[in-house]
């Protein structure tokens, strides 16, 4: 019953085009989403395969710390999301001395990784608190 999370923040990617990417791993198996995001043409695809490599070491390092035994082909990408992080101003020069703003997005990327029996107890806790 192992869940590790991974977290990259202040990413140069917008989280419009990270959403994308991160919607096409969500509910998969670990080792099938990094096949999914080997291969995306997208350029946030890169930093999402590392996200989730990064998270299937932490489990892996939990899992020993823990003394469980941990199968990588256990684990499933339980949730994965994107916030929006800061934005960065710049401007551009136009005609007649006018200035056009231009917003550099960034993003801050979460994963979380989870064997199934966690999730289903991850579900249930949730369902007891809204429940109350």
């Amino acid at each position: 019953m192992v869940e590790s999370i991974a977290r990259v923040r202040h990413i140069r990617v917008t989280p419009q085009k990270a959403r994308r990417v991160v919607a096409l791993i969500k509910g998969k198996q670990a080792q099938e989403a990094l096949a999914i995001l080997k291969f995306a043409a997208q350029s946030a695809s890169e930093p999402i395969y590392k996200l989730v490599a990064s998270a299937m070491a932490n489990a892996q390092v939990k899992a020993d710390r823990d003394g469980e035994y941990l199968d990588e082909q256990d684990l499933y990408v339980v949730n994965a999301y994107v916030d929006e992080g800061t934005t960065l101003k710049r401007f551009r020069p136009r005609a007649q001395g006018r200035a056009f703003q231009i917003k550099k997005r960034t993003s801050h990327i979460t994963v979380v990784l989870s064997t199934p029996e966690a999730a289903v107890a991850a579900d249930d806790e949730s369902k007891k608190k809204a429940s109350k």
